[in-house]
């Protein structure tokens, strides 16, 4: 008998592909790319420029909770700027689409993520929730009693997203405080035009600290997984983000998740997906599951390179494109 998960993904996705199938094409893609060197580790944060290039893993969960996963699974790596995604969930919840929307925006930059001049030239400043000025500000929506009761509520939030409890890795933390003069400067800047909606300096603690956070392959792809599964955590069961915002999320993460390779991203590989510079790429597959792989080394745009070929391989062979009729079953 089907699992109620299982009968989910079997009634909203009748063309996913079998375990074996799968299993055998994630296989394929790990050994042709496991010997990539291609990047470089981000070096602008200290700690991120001594993680062991070589590290690499790939992992799937679907929405009726099946993991395939392959290489290093266990390392728990930062989440950086994936964690912009889960915030942004967290602030949707507590407010709705509509009014952060209103409050951030959802517009690409054509910028680097870290951009003071986008801040300046953009419209709504903010830009959109993916780059670093919109991530400080959604943080700063987050409702607490305190820059620690936030901070908690962040935490906890993203951990029911994960399926287990995460953790901050404190030496990333304390890395990325003595070196985020940037993002205090984006701070400000965003309290010239009134759009930001706490402390800006706390606000820009609180987001480091949620870049911070420790997270493994198969704990990230979880959280992709909860994004396909309207909201529910596959593992637990439990609606973590409301139904009706999932589709603003994806989105959005379509529009700005690979920083200004967002739109050679789409024209490749046509599934919402977000990047970090810890190493970290997972792409969300509506319907279906989630593909997240670890990988260090880094393009020029700040993106995983070993993890952009990966998913691009899998997503092809297995048929994974928004944008493309044989997604949802119907052929050439």
């Amino acid at each position: 008998m089907l699992s109620p998960y299982a009968a989910l993904a079997q009634k909203t996705s009748p063309v996913a592909p079998n375990r074996a199938q799968a299993e055998a094409i994630v296989k394929e893609a790990y050994a042709k790319f496991v010997s990539d060197t291609s990047g470089k580790n981000a070096d602008y944060i200290p700690f991120l420029a001594q993680v062991d290039s070589k590290m690499f893993g790939v992992a799937i969960v679907t929405v009726d909770n099946q993991v395939l996963s392959m290489g290093e699974i266990k390392y728990a790596f930062s989440i950086q700027s994936i964690s912009k995604v889960y915030t942004l969930a967290m602030a949707m919840n507590e407010l709705g689409a509509d009014r952060v929307f209103d409050r951030i925006g959802s517009e690409p930059t054509g910028r680097a993520f870290n951009s003071p001049v986008a801040v300046v030239d953009m419209p709504t400043h903010t830009a959109n929730p993916l780059v670093n000025a919109g991530a400080i500000a959604t943080t700063s929506l987050i409702a607490g009693s305190s820059a620690d009761d936030k901070w908690n509520k962040i935490l906890d939030f993203y951990g029911e997203a994960a399926g287990e409890k995460l953790s901050l890795i404190d030496e990333v933390y304390q890395s990325e405080a003595a070196t985020n003069a940037g993002n205090k400067a984006l701070s400000m800047l965003l309290a010239k035009y009134e759009r930001i909606y706490s402390d800006p300096f706390t606000a820009v603690d609180i987001y480091t600290k949620q870049c911070s956070v420790g997270v493994n392959v198969v704990q990230l792809a979880r959280m992709g997984a909860t994004l396909a599964n309207n909201g529910v955590n596959p593992t637990t069961g439990k609606q973590v983000v409301k139904a009706e915002n999932v589709p603003y999320i994806l989105s959005t993460m379509m529009m700005a998740g690979l920083y200004d390779g967002s739109g050679g991203w789409a024209w490749k590989v046509g599934l919402p997906a977000k990047s970090g510079v810890g190493g970290g790429i997972v792409a969300v597959v509506p319907g279906k599951g989630a593909i997240a792989v670890f990988s260090p080394r880094l393009d020029d745009a700040g993106n995983s390179v070993k993890a952009q070929r990966v998913i691009e391989y899998v997503a092809q062979k297995l048929d994974f494109n928004l944008f493309s009729p044989r997604s949802v079953g119907l052929k050439q």
